[in-house]
């Protein structure tokens, strides 16, 4: 059976027999049910791939908590597998990381990159009060198959990424409603993530680039949404569109969360219209 439809099926699995195994197990932090979003492809908490001022997991202050996760990307000419794990103290300071493999099925080869990350809360709830909740994020890329990378005009193998997001939500929201937004504003020189290195021949530079993400809850359990991602364009061999994404949010209880979304990630080196699926499945503690 192909590693993607297997994986898949367990997935769909965990989340038919979840409900069930939870209830022998504690509730994992004190936060309200879907308060600590996914993980996002580079292992922080969030959507998919935008991070959120969110923390990981259900810690609130004086208490601990922690996510596993594994996420499968696959467009027309490429896929992406992510293994990644966060942990989170007080509700105050997130640590996180992911092992990026990205598979060039149409061209030959693997590029790999590891993503550690450090969010600190810095003002404002999710839900309470009128105040957003902002954090501020950092990560560290290091790319460790950098040959393909320099060969297309990237200048390095490792970067940080910083970024700061507002996220709010609305209990009582339009058509009654629980909606949450997210916005992030990301200081990056990251080609494709970091998988195609940093920096490059176009524009060897830092540039600012703005995210966000808008969910709608049809109830308690389950969310639809969009995401949108601005990405540099650093390198002139091919041309790097921005991300989008449409998702449906499954929480059968805090200690799993399960997504799936139709994914445009435009131009990917030089293969225009890459399109396709993303699954995510994340256990918390």
């Amino acid at each position: 059976m192909p590693k993607r439809i297997f994986y898949g099926l367990s997935v769909l699995l965990l989340s038919a027999v979840q409900p069930a195994l939870a209830q022998q197990f504690e509730s994992p932090g004190s936060r309200l049910l879907a308060t600590g979003g996914a993980s996002t492809i580079e292992g922080s908490g969030g959507g998919g791939i935008v991070p959120w001022a969110t923390l990981s997991s259900y810690a609130d202050e004086g208490e601990w908590g922690a996510t596993v996760q594994m996420t499968e990307v696959q467009v027309d000419d490429f896929s992406l597998s992510v293994q990644g794990a966060s942990f989170n103290w007080n509700n105050r300071v997130e640590v996180s990381y992911a092992r990026q493999q990205f598979d060039l099925e149409t061209i030959g080869g693997e590029l790999e990159q590891s993503v550690w990350g450090v969010k600190a809360r810095l003002s404002g709830d999710l839900v309470y009060g009128a105040m957003p909740q902002v954090s501020a994020g950092i990560q560290h890329k290091s790319n460790q198959t950098f040959a393909l990378p320099q060969a297309v005009g990237a200048t390095d193998d490792s970067s940080m990424d910083y970024y700061v997001s507002a996220a709010k939500a609305w209990l009582a929201g339009p058509f009654s409603r629980t909606w949450v937004a997210n916005v992030t504003l990301r200081n990056t020189e990251a080609n494709q993530l970091g998988l195609l290195g940093f920096g490059g021949d176009k524009r060897n530079s830092r540039e600012w680039v703005g995210e966000a993400s808008v969910a709608v809850f049809l109830d308690r359990y389950w969310a639809v949404g969009v995401e949108y991602r601005q990405k540099p364009d650093l390198l002139s061999f091919a041309k790097e569109d921005d991300w989008k994404d449409v998702f449906v949010a499954y929480f059968p209880s805090k200690h799993v969360s399960l997504v799936g979304a139709y994914a445009d990630l435009g131009s990917i080196a030089g293969l225009a219209s890459q399109t396709g699926w993303y699954l995510s499945v994340q256990a918390s503690f």
